[in-house]
């Protein structure tokens, strides 16, 4: 039986729970990473004693992001229904959810990224969406970067395609903190600022928080994953794309 592409453990006396992607130097999110990572939330989430998650990774980079393979024609629907259902059940924690970034934090890497509450980077940790420069658009970051940091700076990274800094990112809202250990920084964080709390009164607040934002980004997933499966995948150019991607070629685009 293969490992988990996941480690998972408690700290802080069932207080913090602790979320490792285990797949370095890549971590790709692929169909066993957000099961695991799913099957992980579920188990954990109902303990009354819990006060935040930890997610980080292993390795030089958070994750190079989602499966190119599995974003081919015939299992994109299935990937995407998995994701989409993996940043829902992240964007309804009970608790905060903190995440520390080093390294490359792209695409399907930074949409889950993207659906935690505070992220913790490491210094020359680089934050982006490429999927517009292979031909397809990132659905989830579609939805959750303009909540997290307006219309104007999410566009420019989802019509660019291009990578930030942590400290580019944490001008513009979308990093907590910059840190030479992020998980370091962001356990400290918890235990300065989570640990002698309520846990259930923490729950009211994060709940609070997220009122309409969850209800908004639902709304907007369902609507961008079907733009996503029946049209863009229907184009010439999306195909061409990831097939250029998975040949290591130029993409010879049709505009069509």
């Amino acid at each position: 039986m293969s490992e988990s592409p996941l480690k998972v453990w408690l700290e802080k006396d069932g207080a913090l729970l602790r979320l490792r992607l285990a797949r370095p130097k890549a971590n790709i999110v692929d169909a066993a990473m957000i099961a695991a990572l799913q099957a992980a939330l579920t188990e954990h989430l109902s303990s009354a004693k819990l006060r935040a998650v930890l997610l980080d990774a292993e390795g030089p980079h958070f994750s190079f992001g989602a499966s190119v393979e599995e974003h081919m024609p015939d299992s994109c629907a299935a990937m995407l229904k998995s994701l989409h259902a993996l940043v829902i059940q992240m964007l309804e924690c009970p608790v905060p959810l903190l995440v520390a970034v080093r390294g490359q934090c792209l695409g399907g890497g930074l949409e889950v990224v993207a659906a935690g509450n505070l992220i913790f980077a490491a210094p020359g940790a680089m934050l982006g969406q490429p999927e517009i420069k292979i031909g397809v658009f990132a659905p989830a970051a579609s939805c959750l970067l303009p909540e997290r940091i307006g219309k104007t700076q999410s566009e420019d990274l989802l019509f660019s395609g291009r990578s930030i800094s942590a400290e580019e990112a944490y001008r513009i809202g979308l990093v907590s903190v910059v840190a030479e250990d992020p998980e370091q920084a962001a356990v400290a964080y918890f235990d300065e600022h989570l640990a002698g709390l309520s846990a259930s009164s923490l729950r009211f607040a994060v709940r609070a928080a997220r009122i309409g934002v969850l209800e908004r980004t639902k709304a907007k997933i369902a609507a961008v994953e079907k733009l996503y499966l029946e049209e863009l995948m229907a184009t010439h150019d999306a195909v061409e794309g990831l097939n250029a991607f998975l040949g290591k070629r130029p993409a010879a685009w049709q505009d069509r």
